[in-house]
């Protein structure tokens, strides 16, 4: 069966979990040891504990978000499994996921290890070319089509990966995630944003050190590798998404700028008009 056929059916109606009961399955999640993990030394995706990540995570998709357990997912960037592997105990079993990366290694490793368990977890490679994570790649970022209809999709997230992408590519994400969403489809994207905090001198993460081009809208911490961490003026991807055609609901600023908050980078959420998802 293919991964279009996957995605034909839209979701069922369903309650969304409760904070008691969403704490309950993340700390059950920590500590199944049954579940999938890589090698750490293989992990080539941020740094921290993978496990305690991809649950907190979870949290952010369910709380902020609004995922909800039969929804048709779409992870864009999923590199090594890092939030399927929670979404394995979250997502109801006529749910269905896809996760596209352009490292190979990664998919491998999902493929082998999370969807031979779980049938409806899928994972494809796609050989976007990317300085840091698919040199070699064959098809540039902004000639971007995602493998997947028209209004297929209830739930798409892109966690750190518009922070490693130039704008023009950011925009055609935008574009295709606002295609393949239905109507009420809602979409999760975390970022840099430079607002007044961000580019103040209060203290910060001191890997956060960015630097704006000449004429913008990105920011980056090492010119000479610019896409290891990339942020964007303030507003500018609110202005992107509202392009693509999708409605802004909330902004989450992160503690990578000094300030208290329950994530590190930036979160929006966006969704597509109309429906009731």
């Amino acid at each position: 069966m293919s991964v279009h056929q996957l995605q034909v059916h839209p979701a069922k109606p369903a309650l969304p979990m409760s904070d008691v009961q969403l704490d309950w399955l993340m700390q059950a999640i920590l500590g199944n040891r049954f579940l999938p993990e890589p090698d750490p030394r293989s992990v080539f995706v941020g740094d921290g504990d993978y496990r305690a990540i991809g649950v907190e995570y979870l949290s952010h998709l369910v709380r902020l978000g609004g995922l909800l357990p039969q929804h048709r997912v779409l992870d864009i960037g999923s590199g090594i499994g890092r939030l399927a592997m929670p979404l394995t105990q979250y997502l109801a079993p006529g749910a269905s996921y896809l996760g596209v990366d352009p490292a190979r290694e990664g998919v491998a490793w999902s493929q082998q290890h999370i969807t031979g368990t779980y049938p409806n977890f899928r994972f494809r490679h796609l050989d976007i070319a990317h300085e840091i994570y698919n040199p070699e790649g064959l098809l540039r970022g902004a000639s971007l089509v995602l493998p997947l209809g028209d209004r297929s999709v209830d739930f798409a997230f892109m966690v750190s990966v518009v922070t490693h992408l130039p704008p023009d590519e950011v925009a055609v994400y935008a574009r295709e995630v606002a295609r393949v969403l239905a109507p009420g489809g809602r979409f999760l994207v975390t970022s840099f944003i430079m607002d007044e905090t961000g580019t103040g001198p209060q203290p910060k993460d001191p890997r956060c050190s960015f630097v704006r081009t000449q004429n913008g809208p990105d920011w980056y911490v090492d010119p000479a590798a610019r896409f290891g961490a990339v942020a964007f003026d303030d507003g500018w991807l609110d202005r992107c998404l509202a392009e693509a055609g999708l409605v802004v609901q909330l902004r989450s600023l992160g503690h990578w700028r000094g300030t208290k908050a329950s994530h590190y980078q930036d979160i929006i959420v966006a969704t597509k008009p109309g429906g009731t998802h």
